[in-house]
């Protein structure tokens, strides 16, 4: 199977996945380091493609895409974003449905073009407000070095020697399609080669580096106006104030989001699919979000 459609955004090509038919579409946006989107959201994509429209962006530096040729910030990411599925024929309505740091560029993107968003489906996505409070209390020297550290271990990492054995239940498997059934061997040997390409990007680095300031323009536009069903998980955080849950509850509570809590980790779609895909599809048909 073919998971290849690169499309040019500017002065870099992306790649966009869809499968499935409608009127909407929806747009699955991946969480910071996902390695290879089109692969890591299959679980969810392939139940909700029987019913509506889904596509797959893979950020620059992600997947298939090629690299990034602009800054990783927030109005970058969703502008080409827009532009990624207008340049693969997939015109606005959307449904969006971020995991984890993409959470941030659904909010801005939601709330900057409201005609083009229908809902937000949050696979455990990043609130802007738990963000912010990190890096009051982390100071940014601090945090610099942290992901100055990290990176150089990812580059090891990515050398895909003994140091990658000895963590590959945390890297290449944590959300575990490498070791269940949700991907087919050739799928399986795909990710495999993506994750030790890609894990070591520079954009992912980048991405983390502007996530406060990320953070802050999607705050400054407000909360969710659009109809949102939240699935939260329990992940730690290095926020000492607020959980990752409890920062997830106070969100859902402004913009009236309808909440589901689990405790199937940060990956859950890959362990949940059928729970996640029945309950998106329930919400989006209660608020008249049809596929057809």
């Amino acid at each position: 199977m073919n998971y290849e459609n690169k499309v040019q955004v500017g002065e870099t090509t992306l790649n966009v996945y869809t499968e499935g038919i409608g009127a909407v579409t929806i747009v699955f946006m991946a969480g910071n380091g996902v390695t290879c989107p089109v692969l890591e959201y299959k679980p969810i994509y392939r139940r909700m493609s029987t019913k509506y429209r889904i596509a797959v962006i893979e950020k620059a530096g992600y997947g298939f895409s090629d690299r990034a040729k602009t800054p990783r910030t927030i109005e970058n990411l969703v502008s080409e974003d827009r532009e990624a599925l207008r340049r693969a024929g997939i015109e606005p309505p959307y449904v969006l449905a971020p995991h984890s740091y993409s959470g941030f560029e659904a909010v801005y993107w939601a709330n900057t073009y409201p005609d083009e968003v229908k809902a937000v489906l949050g696979m455990d996505m990043g609130v802007p407000e738990l963000a912010m409070l990190q890096a009051d209390e982390i100071p940014e020297e601090k945090r610099l070095k942290l992901l100055e550290k990290q990176h150089k271990l990812l580059k090891k990492i990515a050398k895909d020697g003994l140091l990658a054995k000895l963590v590959r239940s945390k890297t290449e498997n944590v959300s575990g399609l490498m070791t269940g059934s949700e991907l087919t061997a050739e799928e399986k040997s795909i990710y495999r080669r993506l994750f030790y390409q890609n894990i070591a990007s520079s954009e992912y680095t980048e991405e983390s580096r502007l996530m406060t300031e990320n953070a802050k323009k999607a705050f400054e536009t407000g909360s969710l106006k659009c109809p949102c069903c939240l699935f939260i998980s329990d992940m730690k955080t290095l926020s000492r104030k607020l959980s990752w849950r409890q920062a997830g509850l106070d969100f859902a509570e402004q913009c009236g989001a309808e909440v589901h809590l689990s405790d199937k980790g940060h990956m859950m779609y890959a362990f949940i699919p059928d729970e996640m895909s029945n309950t998106f599809s329930r919400f989006l048909e209660a608020n008249c979000i049809v596929a057809q």
